[in-house]
Order: structure tokens, then sequence, then C-alpha cells
């Protein structure tokens, strides 16, 4: 070994040896905020929990109401398949309008109308109809009642057509009928508390990859202390790369105590794919989002200025990546838009891994739009950084 190999090992150890002293440094520092790592634990603990098990968007329980001007054995049969879980059974009214009052209080949600001569007309094969109406002052629930009410009566009107073209004593058809079977993958339960559970897992990753680097370089800049550091042997992108390298940290062990602790022994989520996979991936993401934070601390002064720049980037990526709503039904304008959000594609990444347990075969487009956009970030910050202190 000459001696340029020597010093170019000695300058790198040197050069990794602060960038470890520096992460260090970061780490103690934030161990010394209690009421930051409080707040870190709760919403990787106990928000998990109350968002998986707190949030329903299913129809569940929906109050049901129901005029029967027919009281027949067909009208009967309809409203016995409103049941629970879905709709729970609150009653008749004595006439439509009762009903509708009962609508505008508040306190049913459907209201069933079955008409007079109902089961006669279905008995002499006479066109009738029932009227449904429904309170979407909640507009998810609401559309959600009126799609099962659809089927439920679509059902029983396919039900009628079957016994009167006649079928075997088996149960089975004696002509050809087109069955349509539903097939669920990866979630066959539909157990909403999966996807409620590890979307606000996803919400706070994003929302601490943000905001810790973000608020640390801040506060260096508030205490006057960043001009020191500059003024030091370290280099400004051992300044900033030990605040991502430290929040990362954080957010990875944050992320392991939701999982232990929250998504197995609680929801029972499986995690199909690779565990080592899946934090490598989030390690990624946290570094992509971190190098948003630290552009917006060079531009903040303070840490109220970052935290109004969290609500003007964060709350967009949260609401237009597709990790509340499918992504597929926005606009195609916003879809092109989120191309640029890092979540957009660590929401298929999650539910990847998590769920269907594939590997990078299939994400690596994934994991190198994030690579591009955090090294875009990152450097974009460091440039900003650089620019400040000339």
């Amino acid at each position: 070994m000459n001696r340029n190999d020597g010093t170019s090992l000695e300058a790198v150890r040197l050069w990794t040896l602060r960038l470890f002293v520096m992460t260090r440094k970061e780490l103690l520092q934030l161990g010394r905020d209690a009421p930051l790592l409080l707040f870190l634990l709760y919403s990787f603990s106990l928000s998990v929990y109350v968002s998986g098990a707190g949030i329903a968007m299913q129809l569940n329980n929906a109050s049901l109401v129901v005029h029967d001007g027919d009281h027949s054995e067909s009208s009967r049969e309809l409203i016995h398949r409103f049941h629970e879980p879905y709709f729970r059974f609150d009653g008749e009214v004595r006439d439509p309008k009762e009903g509708m009052a009962r609508l505008d209080q508040g306190t049913a949600m459907v209201l069933l109308d079955i008409p007079p001569r109902f089961h006669e007309a279905i008995g002499s094969r006479e066109p009738v109809s029932v009227q449904l109406q429904v309170d979407t002052t909640n507009a998810p629930q609401g559309l959600s009642a009126a799609a099962y009410a659809a089927r439920i009566v679509g059902r029983f009107s396919s039900d009628l057509t079957l016994s009167r073209l006649g079928a075997a004593s088996d149960g089975t058809m004696l002509m050809p009928v087109v069955d349509s079977a539903h097939r669920v993958w990866f979630n066959q339960d539909q157990d909403e508390t999966w996807f409620q559970s590890i979307s606000h897992i996803m919400r706070m990753i994003t929302l601490f990859a943000f905001l810790l680097p973000a608020a640390a370089l801040v506060r260096e800049k508030e205490h006057g202390t960043v001009e020191q550091l500059l003024v030091s042997p370290i280099t400004p992108l051992q300044i900033m790369l030990s605040k991502v390298l430290a929040m990362t940290l954080v957010i990875l062990a944050a992320t392991a105590l939701a999982m232990v602790t929250v998504l197995k022994p609680v929801f029972g989520v499986p995690i199909k794919g690779s565990v080592a996979l899946f934090f490598l991936m989030t390690a990624l993401y946290s570094f992509t989002t971190a190098g948003l934070g630290l552009f917006a601390a060079t531009v903040a002064r303070n840490q109220a200025q970052v935290g109004m720049m969290a609500l003007l980037v964060i709350s967009p990526m949260l609401l237009l990546s597709g990790i509340a709503t499918p992504f597929e039904a926005m606009p195609s304008w916003v879809q092109t838009l989120m191309a640029l959000s890092p979540l957009r594609y660590f929401v298929d990444v999650t539910y990847g891994i998590l769920l269907k347990g594939v590997g990078l075969e299939l994400l690596w487009d994934s994991m190198l739009a994030m690579a591009l956009l955090g090294g875009t970030m990152f450097g974009l910050g460091m440039w900003r950084f650089r620019r400040q202190f000339r």
C-alpha cells in the first residue's frame, strides 16, 4: 500500500467518524426532548390502535325504518333480508312522512317504503317497485347503504325470477345460468383494520420524516449553532446527512414498535413479504421525505414556519397520493402531478410487501422513483444550505 492509499483510507475513516459523531449528537439531542419522544411513541402505538379500531369505513348497523304498506309474506321476506351487520331494523312507521321526519332528525339513515299490493303484483307478475330513501349527510356511509340496498333488492328479484323458471329438487337450475363469482385476494375477510392501521403508520412516517430533520436544522439556525458547525472541520454534507440518518433510525425504530405491538398481535396483519425489504424501502422513503423537509428548513427561519410549510406540503401528499382514497379514482391531472410525490410510490411498496408478498422484481420502479426524488430534493437542499452561508 503506497502513501496515497493510506492517506485516502485515513480521510475516509475520519469522514465516517465525524458523520457518526454528528449522528450520535442528533440522537442525544432528540432524546432530551421528552414531549416530542412521547408524541412519537403515541403516534406509533396507541394512535395506530385507535385509527385501526376506531375508524369504520364500511357500512355497519345502519338504522333502517320501514313503511310496510302491504304486510304480506313477500314484504316480510324483503324486510328480513336487511339484516345485521350492515343494517339494524329500528321498527316500522305508520306513513312515509313519519319516516322522512326520522331521516331529517338523524335518528334513521334508511327508509324502505313498500307499496300496497306488493305481494299481489308479484304473484300476478306485474311490475312493482319499492322506494328507498337514504340520508347521505355522511356521504360514504349513505352511498354504501344505497349500494347494499340495491344489491339486496336485486337479489330478491333474482330469486323470484329463478323460482318462476323452476329449479331441480337439489336446488340446481334445469337451464343454463350465469353465476357471478367474486374472489377477494390478499384480504379475504375484507378486514378494514388492516388498511386503516397500515395507512396510519404511513401517515406518521411521512409526517415525522418531514418534520424531524427540518426541525433539527432550523433549531440549529435559531440557536446560532449552525455557524459554529460551519467553521468546524465538518462539511455541510455531514451536517445535513447526519440529521437524516439520525431521524431515519428513529422512524425505523418507531415503525418496528408499531409492527411488533399493534399490527401483528392486535389486528393480525400478515407480513407476507420480506421484513428486511420493507425496512429498506421505509428507510429510502424516509430519506426522500427528509429531503423535502431539509429543503423547507433552508427556506424557513423558525420552527413555526416549518410547521406551516409542512401543512402546505404534507396535506396534499396525504390526500392525493392514494393513502386514503383510490389513486385511480382521481383526475388524470392529479395523477400526473402526484408522480412527484414519494408517498405515491411508498403506498404501493407497503401494501405490496406486507399484504401481497411481492419483491423487488415488481417494486424496482417504485424504488427507483423514490431514490431519484430523494436524491434530487437532498441535492436542492444542500445547494440551498450552502448558498445561505456564502
